[in-house]
């Protein structure tokens, strides 16, 4: 056998717990915080962010779609065919949730179907030095 891995119990002092910090580790932005981020001008902006040394890559390689920064540009390309964009981008093609739709949901309204948005993969800009 060997010893556990884990630091740690539950009467620890420690602020947060050992499986708390697990479970919130991959978060990422919901579905309808990319969609506000889509916009055009907010798109823009995380696009041509200025150089910022504590982020990866400098915050030049940004994927839109899964809010996430890249090394460089070929990293950022390989995301791009992965299965992880891939189902995101299949994701954020329906409309996001609105309360128009839940009050429609609940009996204030009529039923109208559900929306799909147009979503491609960004175009990548190469940059020669």
């Amino acid at each position: 056998m060997g010893k556990s891995k884990q630091i740690g119990n539950h009467n620890s002092t420690r602020k947060e717990s050992i499986g708390k910090t697990w479970k919130t580790k991959n978060y990422t932005k919901h579905l309808d915080q990319i969609h506000a981020d889509m916009k055009p001008s907010a798109a823009a902006k995380l696009l041509k962010q200025e150089v910022d040394y504590d982020v990866t890559g400098s915050a030049q390689h940004y994927c839109l779609h899964c809010a996430r920064y890249f090394v460089d540009l070929k990293a950022l390309k390989e995301h791009f065919k992965t299965k992880v964009h891939k189902k995101r981008i299949k994701r954020l093609k329906e409309e996001p949730y609105t309360q128009a739709e839940a009050d429609r949901a609940a009996g204030m309204g009529s039923y109208i179907p559900h929306k799909t948005v147009e979503v491609k993969t960004q175009e990548v800009e190469e940059k020669m030095d």
